[in-house]
């Protein structure tokens, strides 16, 4: 019982890894051409699944992360939004006003 879990788990790796290359776009795939990880994939199955899933599939974005001031610098930002910035307070003050 235990033996035929496994191949089905084996086989399951196997189709969604080759799935995976099928459907990754061409220009997104890394190191080798699409075609040679198809053919990986499908002749080896465990192995080309695995050197596939560390080197083949494409990276996701990353998203780059600010860098926050040093203590002791003065670091004045923009403001976030309409309602930060004193400046747009006041002209919409002023036009509400109607004192355009």
């Amino acid at each position: 019982m235990v033996g035929v879990v496994i191949g089905l788990a084996l086989l399951a790796f196997w189709l969604y890894s080759l799935f995976d290359v099928i459907t990754t776009p061409e220009e997104a795939v890394r190191n080798v051409p699409k075609p040679v990880w198809l053919l990986v994939v499908a002749v080896v199955p465990v192995v080309g699944g695995l050197v596939w899933m560390v080197r083949g599939r494409p990276q996701p974005d990353r998203e780059t992360w600010s860098v926050p001031p040093q203590p002791g610098t003065h670091h004045t930002s923009a403001p976030k939004g309409p309602d930060d910035d004193p400046e747009f307070l006041r002209e919409l003050d002023k036009r509400m006003r109607g004192d355009d």
